[in-house]
């Protein structure tokens, strides 16, 4: 089974396309440019040239905002179709609030913009290209809040981490969806673009993908881990043994220094740092269950993630899942496909 795993990030797209008879080393892979980037550079083409820009397709990262609010301020028009409003907001007066209007047609002057995360005929064609063969099942992770109509994003999403921890001896694969929750309006979205494989948070394929390095996954059988995947946007660390989780941290990436983020590591580890610390600090929040004893207070710390050198010179190890950091998520979402199918 050819199996295609691609972690899709704020600035980039890493894609495995996974085959078993081959050694890891000789599968394709590739680093490309995220779907958000390349509609950002749409848009920026677009309003150079004056034209008004109308949206459809469907849910996504909505990376491009700025590109979208740059075609706005040269006083042109832009215009959604409902679907692919939700790339801005799930809320639809939010997103009539940017100057976005929301129409089911597109204005006969306006130039189109097609949204997706996953365009399988756009795969298809990029792997005819290349004379590679077509995957028999893809496996995605994109960072989604979810939608909560009842309060913010940052709330909602740490909600759904605190509702997910509940369940008893919740295990870091058990993170990658067969069946996602309905909150996970992206990512419900990206599955069916893909005709049903699983999904998941990008948070948790990076920090899974560190536990395909044997090495570390035979530490976690001794004792407990720090697992931090700090990415372009957001950090997220979570506490590990046995491949269980014990413990969930998130904050965004560009209000962490080394020193507060290691501060806060240590305090999370020990249980001391609260969802009210995090979330007055504008994270998203903290939480940490019971640990039994043989955890050891999780002493050793992997990082991974493109900002991982935020805590170069601290006492964190450095881990290249299959050979190649950039593609940590991806092996995330092949070790839990692999453990699916034992």
């Amino acid at each position: 089974m050819n199996i295609l795993c691609i972690d899709i990030g704020s600035g980039t797209q890493d894609v495995l396309l996974y085959n078993p008879d081959r050694e890891l080393e000789n599968c394709p892979k590739f680093i490309l440019p995220s779907p958000a980037r390349n509609i950002a550079a749409q848009l920026e083409r677009l309003g150079n040239a004056g034209r008004d820009v109308y949206l459809y397709g469907s849910n996504m990262g909505g990376g491009f905002k700025p590109e979208l609010n740059s075609v706005l301020s040269k006083g042109r028009k832009v215009s959604a179709h409902p679907e692919a409003a939700k790339a801005l907001s799930d809320h639809q007066e939010k997103v009539r609030s940017l100057g976005v209007e929301i129409t089911e047609t597109c204005p006969g002057n306006a130039a189109p913009v097609y949204l997706s995360d996953f365009d399988p005929g756009a795969w298809r064609a990029f792997f005819d290209m290349l004379g590679l063969e077509h995957p028999d099942m893809t496996m995605i992770a994109a960072q989604d809040h979810g939608y909560h109509p009842e309060m913010s994003n940052r709330q909602g999403r740490f909600g759904i981490w605190e509702k997910l921890l509940s369940q008893q001896e919740l295990k870091l694969q058990d993170l990658v969806f067969t069946d996602p929750p309905e909150e996970f309006t992206r990512l419900c979205t990206i599955q069916a673009s893909t005709g049903g494989g699983p999904v998941s948070d990008s948070g948790t394929a990076a920090v899974l993908g560190a536990l395909f390095v044997p090495e570390i996954e035979a530490k976690n059988r001794e004792r407990g881990v720090c697992l931090v995947g700090i990415g372009n946007s957001h950090t997220v660390a979570f506490l590990v043994y046995r491949e269980c989780i014990y413990g969930v941290y998130e904050q965004h990436t560009g209000l962490l220094s080394g020193d507060k983020l290691w501060m806060d590591l240590q305090g999370f580890r020990k249980g001391d740092v609260t969802f009210d610390q995090v979330f007055a600090d504008q994270g998203h929040g903290c939480l940490n269950l019971q640990a039994p004893a043989a955890a050891d207070n999780f002493p050793e710390t992997y990082v991974i993630g493109p900002q991982r050198s935020i805590l170069k010179g601290y006492d964190v190890q450095f881990p290249a899942p299959g050979g190649d950091m950039m593609l940590t998520g991806c092996f995330g979402l092949l070790k839990a496909w692999q453990n699916m199918s034992i």
